[in-house]
This record gives structure tokens, C-alpha cells and sequence, in this order.
């Protein structure tokens, strides 16, 4: 990122991977069966980023995604901003995605997303991201969304309604998209206490106090302490 141009940058990581979201669904996402090795290199990455001058949020009670989210709020708020740019292909910071000034790159593919292309992969805008995901789930948080409710069902229902509150019970007003309507209805009827449940889980917190002001972000270069840190490095071998 610095590398090509970027001139403000911070780096949320998962310092423990239970989060507060632990408390409201026994199924999420937690720590086990992660290998040990790379549970222990988190610190490490912490300790490289800080001593490259890079502003570093480990998550304890939040989750990384949380930081990002907030982050990019403040700094969009900021007029000497000229965009914000979240790093990271996860779906769920989708819904920080605001016109062309907050869009998410995906640096595997190199490509950006802004809102339209948000709305163009998921079928629905940004804002209808939380209610999309706790319709059709997320397996890597451990939510499963509701029974029948596909991607395009549960996009072509918001694409009319945009959030689950407004959802009627009629299903004949909700699209002539969508296959099966009837049976949607009445797992939608029976679940959509769960379904609620889950857009908590997969909507980001803005709230989480990470830095007062965006000059915090500024990188000024390598701290005394990434030369050692990268002597170490290069001294290191593997069995």
C-alpha cells in the first residue's frame, strides 16, 4: 500500500479471536482449530507493523473488521481525505462502502468496488449488506442464515424492501423474481427472529475509539526499532 502511493494507513488485526459477538450466538466464529504457529505469529506482525511506523489496532473485544469499519467512517468525515480505501476482500466490509469516496480494493485481484459495484456483485447496495448476510448466511463467521434463502432470492427481496424490518408477511408483494416465494415465506415467518439475530452479527461497529484525528495515521517512515526488527528477520531459519 505504501508502496503505491498511500500516505495514511492502519492495520486492524484479530489480537484474540472471540469477539462480544461470542456472547450473543453460540456458533460463532472462535479460535479452535487454528494451528498454533500461526495464532503465535499475530503478536509478531503487530510488533514488525508498529516498529514500520504503522498505526496498529489489535481487536480484543472487538473484531478487526469493527476497526476497519470505524476507521473508515472517521476518515470519510475528514475533508483533506480524498478517499478511503479498505483493504480486504471479506464481504461483510461491503457495507462500508460509500459511493466513490469509501470503496474496498481486493488486492488478491486488484480490483476496487465502489457502491454501484457492490450493488452489481451482491444484488443489493451497501447499506442492505447486514440484512443480506443474515439472510444467506456467512460460514466463515459460523451464522447459517435462513433455510432456502439463496443469494438471489434473499437480493432480489431486499432490492425491493432493503432491510428485513420492512419485509411484509405477503409474500405475493415481493417479487416476481423470486422462485418459491410461498415456501420463503414461511421459513421467513418461522426463523426471522434468528434472521434479525444474525444482521446483528453482521453488522460492523463504527463506535470502536481508535484515533482522534487522521494526521495519527500519517506514515513518517521506519521507527529506531524496524532495523533490529529486520536483522532478526533475516536471521531467522526454518527446520
Amino acid at each position: 500500500m505504501l508502496n503505491t502511493g498511500a500516505t495514511h494507513v492502519g492495520v486492524a488485526t484479530d489480537h484474540v479471536i472471540e469477539s462480544f459477538r461470542n456472547t450473543l450466538w453460540s456458533g460463532y466464529k472462535t479460535g479452535d482449530g487454528i494451528e498454533p504457529d500461526l495464532l503465535a505469529q499475530f503478536p509478531l506482525l503487530e510488533e514488525a507493523l508498529a516498529a514500520l511506523g504503522v498505526a496498529v489496532w489489535p481487536m480484543v473485544e472487538f473484531e478487526a473488521d469493527d476497526a476497519l469499519a470505524a476507521a473508515a467512517a472517521v476518515a470519510a468525515t475528514d475533508s483533506r481525505v480524498g478517499r478511503v480505501i479498505i483493504c480486504t476482500p471479506d464481504k461483510d466490509l461491503s457495507q462500508c462502502v460509500r459511493g466513490t469516496r469509501v470503496v474496498q480494493l481486493n488486492r488478491r485481484t486488484r480490483v476496487t468496488m465502489d457502491e454501484s459495484g457492490v450493488t452489481a456483485k451482491f444484488g443489493v447496495p451497501p447499506a442492505s449488506i447486514p440484512d443480506y448476510l443474515a439472510l444467506v448466511g456467512d460460514a466463515a463467521d459460523g451464522y447459517p442464515g435462513l433455510p432456502g434463502w439463496g443469494p438471489k432470492s434473499s437480493a432480489a427481496v431486499l432490492s425491493r424492501f432493503a432491510h428485513l424490518d420492512h419485509i411484509p408477511d405477503d409474500w405475493r408483494t415481493w417479487s416476481a423474481n423470486v422462485a418459491n416465494p410461498a415456501g420463503l415465506a414461511r421459513t421467513w415467518l418461522k426463523d426471522r427472529d434468528a434472521a434479525f439475530l444474525f444482521r446483528t452479527l453482521a453488522t460492523l461497529r463504527t463506535d470502536v475509539p481508535l484515533f482522534d484525528s487522521v494526521d495519527e495515521l500519517c506514515w513518517r517512515g521506519p521507527t529506531p526499532a524496524f532495523a533490529p526488527m529486520a536483522a532478526r528477520f533475516d536471521a531467522a531459519r526454518t527446520l
